[in-house]
């Protein structure tokens, strides 16, 4: 088994990151993953039922997608119920966003720009990278496992699925809203809509402690005042004094 899972092995350059990357399995198994981890979601959280927004939501995801570098995936959107700001993102192109983001973004711009993060995450492949590291061999036994009914797939699709809700690395975070940024201006949406709802989120965060529906968005989207500080910078091309200090003034601002 384990020389048919190396095999799949190669490096590849990923035009989000623009780095030659090695991944341990190919894109069809991707897939097949993000798929058993969009039943788990579907079966823990309700679907949306407003048509409209569903609509709204795949109408947005579709235009983004059709930008994004990454094409050899489909991408999925789906609304979920539920008042909380979250968002998530699967391998493969599966993206969830809550109802309450929907109907906290003022406009399809703001959506957008929360759309085109999670489509960030999975064109860097993000998630699998995570599971690649944090897996190892385990994770390519899971794989190969992905087109069975072993109970072992079951097992360790608990596990990938638990790994993901965990969050992403800062670095992450900070990739995705470029790639937000990018996709939402290629799209023709204002991307200054990245930042006025990374701003609500800030604010949301300060007068009301979030309770998890998927994860807390400050768990799993943390470092609001640096992400803001880039997102003016990735926008604007430069950031004012406050968000100099929140970015800790390293000198990250010149890339």
């Amino acid at each position: 088994m384990s020389l048919f899972l190396f095999s799949e092995c190669s490096a590849e350059y990923n035009l989000a990151t623009k780095e030659e990357e090695h991944i341990f399995f190919s894109t069809a198994s991707e897939v097949k993953l993000g798929r058993s981890l969009a039943q788990k979601v579907e079966k823990r959280f309700k679907i949306c039922k407003d048509a409209q927004i569903q609509e709204r939501v795949d109408k947005i995801g579709q235009k983004l997608a059709s930008v994004c570098g990454r094409k050899d995936i489909t991408y999925r959107f789906t609304a979920l119920e539920g008042d909380k700001a979250n968002a998530l993102a699967l391998p493969g192109g599966y993206v969830y966003v809550n109802r309450g983001v929907v109907e906290r973004a003022d406009s399809d711009d703001e959506l957008a720009g929360v759309l085109a993060h999670e489509i960030g995450h999975i064109a860097a492949r993000h998630s699998i990278k995570r599971l690649q590291a944090s897996l190892g061999y385990n994770l390519l036994s899971i794989l190969a496992l992905v087109a069975t009914k072993d109970v072992r797939f079951k097992r360790g699709a608990d596990l990938a699925f638990n790994q993901i809700m965990l969050g992403y690395s800062r670095e992450d975070e900070f990739l995705a809203d470029r790639l937000a940024v990018k996709y939402v201006k290629k799209s023709g949406y204002n991307p200054e809509a990245v930042i006025t709802f990374l701003e609500k989120l800030k604010q949301i965060q300060k007068e009301l402690p979030l309770r998890p529906l998927i994860a807390n968005y400050a768990r799993t989207h943390p470092y609001l005042p640096e992400r803001i500080a880039a997102a003016k910078q990735e926008v604007f091309g430069k950031m004012d004094f406050n968000d100099y200090i929140n970015r800790g003034g390293s000198g990250d601002e010149k890339r």
